[in-house]
């Protein structure tokens, strides 16, 4: 990992060998900084604060080995990513002064979530904080789920899904019982609505059709006139009106036939004429016709009044023409048909409200039993691992009970859940589910409540992690459950940033030769203060500080047997030039490489 002008270090470069690698320094040097820079490139948030002073951004690098299984390598290569000699991939972050983050995968620019959503697959960091958060029980009901592996992964699974839909259809349903009000209101107007029309019952053009009969009613004694006098014109059957256009017609057509005995151009048009001529006799008899059948009529002009006025009051509240009136009804028919459903609609909600319920009562239940197995199982492991973390006679129990809720919580009746008691664990209080007992807490992980407790010496009662243990403690019970977690659920590269805060002497020996064991199946990366921790690495990096008039910085050694004797006596009494420090140091180191020989 190569770090530039992050913090107080200015330029420097890791090399992270397999196995064991420590990181010492004095106080302010730095050693908080590696496990910064390595945060950053697992996508961790950035701060402009890191960046050194005089620089415009911070750099951090990092090359890594990938398995060709890995899930990081395959969302790698999805995000574009090219890898060096195969299995090398390279990560670069860089932070500006200004807070600007960018990230870089093999060569590709990306977003820091790609870095979030692999770092999971590559890295488990874990630091002081860690310690306040293991006392959390979200974060021991996730390391018992973790623990668990596929039969709690399995029960959870479907428990969450049949949580999802649970809530879904709760909504649903609520939904439609708080607007029922309104949708019965909505539905007693669309229904008035349609009964008035289908009272009157338009049909489709009536109102225009109407309106042109009213127009011939009104005016009939003049259209009569118009069309008798039109004939008379065109049939010369009035007194004083001279030849009827008929007549001249057949005058005209006579004549041009005779003149087509010199000229057939004259004969085309006395067949015109001719044409004309029928014409005028059919218009002359169709005005006739039209004149006879006009008549006014009063009763009828009436009744059209009536029904054009019956209409235009039902066509103002619907649309602005029959037509519209008409496809308003359509359309309401449709709405109210759906709101007609609505009753059927709640009952059916509430009834599958009822199955979910009785579902999510069996999987809670299911993944109660996989969850207290597991449970069973972790509080053994981890006891043997505090015994061999100088915690001997030490033991962690794991209790997985039902979070009860009497406001919100839900109780099923017997009868709900018929095969419930079948399911329960006779020696649990899932009776409760039972209609026996407080209503149950459902909540997106289950209805569990899980809690470790810690008896740090024989006679002693358990107690919670968060009340009872002390911070050395708490270092070696994380330290422990990370190994035992590490089992099941393995990840490359292992993080600790002080995690043996608060521990001293003989504990410290237990932490040290606990990593080294760890370290044998994983690359195990820790940053440390004491000397019984570092006498157990295979790796030892210094952060060493240098005073340049007003400029502090600080840079990363790797150290040889000879620099690791004096920088463990200076550890060990703050004289690494003491010859009886170097003695100790070097005491400390033998011991050390005898033990793994050991084991």
């Amino acid at each position: 990992m190569h770090l530039r002008g992050l913090g107080v270090i200015d330029d420097a470069v890791l090399e992270f060998g397999p196995g064991l690698t420590v990181v010492t320094g004095e106080t302010g040097a730095g050693k908080t900084m590696v496990v910064t820079g390595l945060g950053l490139l697992m996508g961790g948030r950035s701060d402009a604060g890191a960046v050194r002073e005089g620089y415009q951004t911070a750099l951090v690098e990092g090359r890594l080995t990938l398995d060709p299984k890995s899930p990081a390598r395959a969302r790698a290569t999805e995000a574009g990513a090219e890898l060096d000699d195969g299995d090398t991939l390279v990560i670069a972050r860089t932070v500006s002064s200004e807070g600007r983050s960018r990230a870089h995968l093999g060569g590709r620019s990306v977003s820091v979530g790609v870095l979030t959503e692999m770092a999971g697959d590559l890295v488990a960091v874990h630091g002081q904080s860690d310690q306040i958060r293991l006392q959390s029980a979200t974060k021991q009901r996730e390391s018992l789920d973790r623990f668990g592996g596929p039969a709690v992964a399995k029960a959870l699974a479907a428990y969450r899904k049949t949580y999802n839909e649970l809530r879904k259809t709760e909504k649903k349903h609520q939904e439609i019982v708080q607007q029922f009000a309104e949708r019965a209101a909505e539905a007693e107007r669309l229904r008035a609505g349609l009964e008035e029309i289908e009272k009157v019952a338009p049909q489709a053009g009536e109102d225009h059709e109407l309106k042109a009969e009213s127009q011939r009613l009104s005016h009939a004694e003049g259209l009569q006139q118009a069309a008798a006098t039109a004939n008379e014109a065109l049939s010369g059957e009035s007194e004083g009106s001279g030849l009827a256009v008929a007549a001249l017609m057949n005058q005209v057509r006579r004549a041009l036939e005779g003149g087509s005995v010199n000229d057939p151009a004259l004969g085309d048009l006395a067949r015109r004429a001719a044409e004309i001529g029928y014409l005028v006799d059919d218009l002359a008899t169709e005005c006739a016709s039209y004149a006879a059948g006009v008549e006014a009529d009063p009763a009828r002009l009436a009744a059209v009044e009536d029904r054009r006025a019956t209409l235009s009051h039902l066509v103002r509240g619907y649309g602005e023409d029959v037509d519209a009136t008409l496809a308003w009804a359509q359309q309401a028919s449709v709405r109210l048909l759906e709101l007609d459903n609505d009753e059927q609609a709640v009952d059916e909600l509430a009834a599958k409200v009822a199955e979910l319920r009785s579902t999510l009562a069996r999987l809670a239940v299911t993944l109660t039993k996989a969850r207290r197995s597991a449970a069973a199982r972790l509080a053994k492991a981890v006891t043997a691992e505090l015994q061999e973390l100088s915690m001997v006679g030490s033991r962690l129990f794991v209790e997985v009970t039902q979070r009860l809720d009497e406001e919100n919580g839900l109780r099923l009746e017997p009868e709900a859940v018929p095969d419930l008691i079948d399911l329960t664990d006779p020696a649990g209080d899932t009776a409760t589910m039972l209609g026996q007992g407080p209503p149950v807490a459902f909540g997106p992980d289950g209805a569990d409540e899980t809690e470790m407790l810690l008896a740090p010496h024989p006679g002693a009662s358990p107690r919670p992690l968060g009340k009872g243990a002390s911070g050395g403690e708490l270092s070696r019970v994380m330290l422990g459950l990370e190994v035992v977690l590490g089992a099941v659920d393995p990840v490359p590269t292992f993080v600790f940033d002080e995690v043996d805060s608060g521990v001293g002497g003989k504990a410290a020996l237990g932490i040290g030769r606990r990593l080294a064991r760890l370290a044998r199946n994983s690359q195990v990366l820790v940053v440390t203060h004491l000397p019984q921790v570092a006498a157990f690495a295979d790796q030892h990096l210094l952060v060493r500080k240098a005073n340049t008039g007003e400029v502090t910085s600080s840079g990363v050694h790797t150290l040889d047997t000879e620099g690791r004797i004096r920088e463990l006596a200076r550890m060990l009494g703050g004289l690494e030039e003491s010859g009886s420090a170097q003695a100790h140091a070097e005491e400390l180191l033998q011991m050390a490489e005898a033990d793994r020989q050991l084991v």
